[in-house]
């Protein structure tokens, strides 16, 4: 029987990957539910392709015949009615928050690709899967890569996480340099191909320190477990080090196929590869990050230790900061400032239930804005 799977986010980055593997195994899967924010002509495109009658537009749309949900509520509408066995989520920003939250509660497995999931309610997102007992499967390149490689190893013999990074664009330029960015240089990812305010995020490595909070919650360890590499290679995807001192890495071409490929397919592994990855001659450098000219992985750290709210904190007011960057508000280095100055306010109150984050989420954004107008 095939797998069924709805897509949400499917005309994006990780939307598109998505069906590039469905196309891989057309006998392993069926695509019964798709999302997308307004890009309404794309996404009847890709449904009339893979015969997908339950669509959905989160964003202000003219209503057409072709779909069938329209609004955030519509999204969450059609993950709870459409029978399904897996939910890729792609959505971008906290708005990915509640469908990973009804994906659950409807009895269907998760394909989280959207990290503010567990960055903002790690907690209450892994005790609704396991009263559920559904799976949450990682889809970002780093966590899939723990997953491997911790998956078929005991518990008690991880001694550190190592996630790498690109160093995104602007990994060897000064910080006066970097003063001056403009959006053009931070959305030029040398690596990777994604969507604007992943790219920025990378361009900040807040993207990183995200991934270190997700990490945490995922693989219920500390954050002094976690250490992060530059990597501008990016064909090591995450490491760990084992108590005897031994290192194991997961290496293969950055392609999030791959990642996709194995969350779809679990408990099975992919018995093909996108394109196959040839170490010869292959150079591959690690460095140490600069907190100094990238303070926002140093927050991420920083927010994990004070608990709380902070998390919370931190991934509101980084996306008002972004949203500020891309609209030409701020200059790049007002990001890590307007986040800074964010975080000393007090967000200590613990968030027990998933619309206290929400409030919480709003507060932050409104002192965000608050405080941007000051900038």
């Amino acid at each position: 029987m095939k797998k069924r799977i709805i897509i949400l986010g499917a005309t994006g980055s990780i939307g598109f990957n998505t069906l590039d593997v469905v196309r891989r195994f057309h006998e392993d899967f069926e695509i019964v539910g798709m999302t997308a924010h307004t890009q309404t002509e794309l996404l009847c495109k890709i449904a009339q392709e893979f015969d997908v009658k339950n669509l959905a537009l989160s964003g202000k749309v003219k209503q057409i015949e072709e779909i069938s949900h329209y609004g955030s509520q519509g999204v969450l509408d059609l993950i709870h009615q459409t029978e399904a066995d897996i939910v890729v989520n792609g959505i971008s920003g906290a708005a990915g928050l509640m469908p990973s939250v009804v994906t659950l509660e409807s009895d269907k497995d998760l394909a989280l690709a959207n990290k503010e999931t567990v960055v903002t309610a790690g907690p209450l997102i892994s005790e609704l899967a396991k009263s559920k007992n559904k799976r949450i499967q990682p889809v970002d390149s780093e966590h899939a890569a723990i997953f491997q490689l911790t998956r078929f190893r005991p518990e008690n013999h991880l001694k550190k996480i190592i996630l790498t990074s690109s160093g995104g664009p602007f990994r060897n330029t000064d910080h006066e340099s970097m003063k001056k960015a403009t959006l053009k240089d931070a959305l030029n990812h040398p690596t990777w191909a994604m969507g604007s305010k992943i790219s920025i995020d990378s361009a900040t490595l807040a993207n990183k320190g995200l991934e270190v909070i997700e990490t945490v919650h995922l693989f219920g360890v500390s954050p002094d477990m976690i250490d992060v590499l530059i990597h501008p290679q990016s064909l090591v995807h995450s490491l760990i080090k084992a108590t005897d001192g031994s290192q194991y890495a997961q290496i293969s071409e950055p392609d999030m196929k791959v990642p996709i490929m194995n969350a779809l397919l679990y408990p099975e592994i992919g018995n093909t590869m996108f394109k196959d990855l040839d170490l010869t001659d292959k150079v591959l450098e690690f460095f140490k990050p600069d907190t100094q000219r990238f303070p926002m992985l140093k927050y991420a750290y920083e927010v994990l230790r004070a608990e709380g709210s902070y998390s919370i904190a931190f991934n509101a007011a980084n996306e008002v900061a972004v949203e500020a960057f891309i609209s030409g508000q701020i200059k790049f280095m007002d990001i890590p400032e307007l986040v800074s100055s964010v975080l000393q306010l007090d967000w200590s109150q613990k968030s027990l239930s998933f619309a206290e984050v929400l409030s919480i989420d709003r507060k932050v954004r409104e002192k965000s804005i608050e405080i941007l107008e000051s900038i």
